[in-house]
């Protein structure tokens, strides 16, 4: 029989057989019984319309996040949806004197790298910015290479990892934000992150307390980004 298993760490499995149509659970029972622990749609309604980007200048200086809270917000990010149990993420978390290790090496890169493009003010806002943070998540795709699975495929996967991360960070009631900027695209800075050729640095993730909300957002109408067809 072809299906897939919802489990839960230290639970019996539940099997779904692939039928798409009904996607009847052959433990019926038992699936219906974990349904009143499950989060209630308008719960989920509310976290993912309220999730906002909080920055560094927001946070509360000098709180520091406790570990094991961003080890439960990190466990949630390898809970994203990949294909073929592929898992291409590879994170490292920066907190403590990792900050200011990362402040130095992002800084300094930039300097060599930068030529005559270089300006002071953006070297100093790479040795200041992570410092501001309790922790800074390095957001890797490790490229897949035992199938053939395309590369955005891979950074899609990466991408709903990221997801998980702001929901979390939002249910946890801290801020957070995914920044693309300082050294995520210079080539130089892979090996700093256990990255590869092949590989891809997909920015960095910035957590802290928050100390000044982020407020009004909007997005466009729905009839704008989805079209329904049901003739």
């Amino acid at each position: 029989m072809s299906g897939f298993i919802l489990s839960n760490p230290g639970r019996k499995p539940v099997f779904f057989t692939r039928d798409y149509k009904s996607l009847l659970p052959v433990q019926a029972a038992t699936f219906a019984k974990k349904l009143p622990a499950m989060m209630k749609p308008d719960l989920f309604n509310e976290l993912a319309r309220n999730r906002r980007s909080v920055f560094p200048d927001q946070f509360e200086p000098g709180k520091r996040i406790d570990d094991k809270i961003i080890l439960e917000i990190m466990t949630n990010a390898t809970w994203a949806p990949d294909h073929g149990r592929s898992e291409p993420w590879q994170f490292s978390v920066f907190t403590g004197e990792g900050l200011k290790k990362l402040a130095a090496f992002q800084s300094e890169l930039y300097k060599q790298e930068a030529g005559e493009n270089f300006k002071e003010a953006t070297y100093n806002k790479l040795q200041r910015q992570p410092l501001k943070a309790s922790h800074i998540i390095s957001i890797g795709m490790k490229r897949t290479t035992t199938k053939a699975i395309p590369e955005t495929e891979d950074i899609a996967a990466v991408a709903c990892a990221v997801q998980n991360i702001y929901l979390s960070v939002t249910a946890y009631g801290l801020g957070g934000y995914w920044t693309t900027g300082g050294v995520t695209y210079i080539e130089k800075a892979k090996p700093f992150f256990d990255l590869g050729i092949r590989d891809k640095l997909l920015g960095f993730f910035y957590i802290g307390r928050v100390a000044i909300p982020s407020v009004g957002a909007s997005r466009s109408p729905i009839e704008e980004k989805v079209k329904w067809i049901d003739y």
